[in-house]
């Protein structure tokens, strides 16, 4: 599989704050690449420079092979963005947005009214058409944002946080029209998410922690790479129990969600032992095999959902809307 997406020691520093920090990775073309990390980590920032938006510090990116920063107009010509922040034209219809989009990119009009009624077939918005874009519900507006950065077929998609805000129902439809797209136009798609579920669609992820790439993989190699089985310990008494578990038990307990979770081998064995041999009290017990978010906190000793956004990401966020 040839490499449509080259990433090669990529900086963005906004002043003496670095937003990422020499990353580098490939993406191959047709498949699903995942960007998983928390708030903060850098994820819109290397979007922002590989969709020619934000000019790298340093290092480079070829997008079909044309550089970033030298060819400019040859990467926006190949590519179709989906931001995490609306950006429709509300007071217009669904049609009028497409139309607009489509001149853009200098789409023939007669190619333009067949691939309109394609992209809206696809996100099943085509009924819907010649409706006011301010009449339509979250989720419908996402899918017209689909189709919008379809319209000029690009060679790759890139969905920033595509289902944040959207019920669990909406995010499923959502993905069920992404996953369509891979099959029938063979698109290479690229997108970032904090959505542990969510990555599982990714032929691979990569993590990104602190503006670092700390791994590439299959979703199942990533959570093979974890190797331990997961308890999760509800305690009476969350500073007893971390310390009793480090001093008697040699393990190194990570916060999450008010419970104390350990990576252990075989969890049915040791769970006797721990409970046993436990004074500091514990209230519940679970056990599970590692998922993504096990990975996430093996590879940084925390969990995505409680890191707030950094200074460098309100930053950076400050920088992409007012400078």
């Amino acid at each position: 599989m040839s490499a449509i997406i080259e990433v090669k020691d990529l900086v963005k520093k906004f002043g003496a704050m670095t937003a990422v920090n020499g990353v580098s990775f490939d993406v191959g073309e047709g498949e699903i690449f995942g960007f998983l990390g928390p708030n903060g980590a850098g994820k819109s920032t290397t979007i922002a420079m590989l969709t020619t938006l934000l000019p790298p510090t340093s290092g480079e990116a070829r997008i079909a092979g044309w550089s970033v920063t030298g060819d400019k107009d040859k990467v926006r010509h190949t590519i179709g963005i989906v931001f995490q922040d609306p950006s429709l034209d509300d007071r217009l219809t669904a049609e009028e947005n497409l139309r607009f989009h489509a001149r853009l990119y200098g789409v023939p009009r007669g190619e333009y009214l067949k691939r309109m009624e394609s992209v809206l077939k696809l996100v099943e918005l085509w009924d819907r058409r010649s409706h006011i874009v301010r009449t339509f519900s979250g989720g419908m507006k996402r899918r017209l944002e689909i189709a919008r950065g379809l319209i000029h077929y690009p060679r790759v998609l890139f969905l920033d946080e595509p289902t944040i805000g959207l019920d669990p129902q909406t995010r499923n439809h959502l993905w069920s029209y992404i996953l369509e797209l891979k099959r029938t136009q063979h698109m290479t798609i690229f997108m970032t998410t904090h959505y542990m579920l969510e990555a599982e669609y990714c032929d691979r992820i990569a993590i990104i922690d602190r503006g670092r790439v700390i791994a590439v993989d299959t979703p199942a190699k990533l959570k093979e790479s974890v190797g331990e089985d997961v308890i999760s310990l509800l305690p009476v008494d969350a500073a007893a129990l971390t310390v009793e578990l480090k001093e008697k038990f040699g393990l190194t307990p990570v916060a999450v969600d008010g419970q104390l979770e350990v990576h252990v081998n075989d969890a049915e064995g040791y769970l006797p032992k721990l409970l046993g041999q436990s004074r500091a009290g514990i209230r519940s017990v679970t056990l599970h095999k590692p998922t993504l978010e096990d990975v996430f906190i093996k590879l940084t000793g925390r969990a995505i959902r409680e890191q707030e956004s950094s200074a460098v990401e309100r930053m950076r966020s400050h920088f992409q809307h007012h400078g």
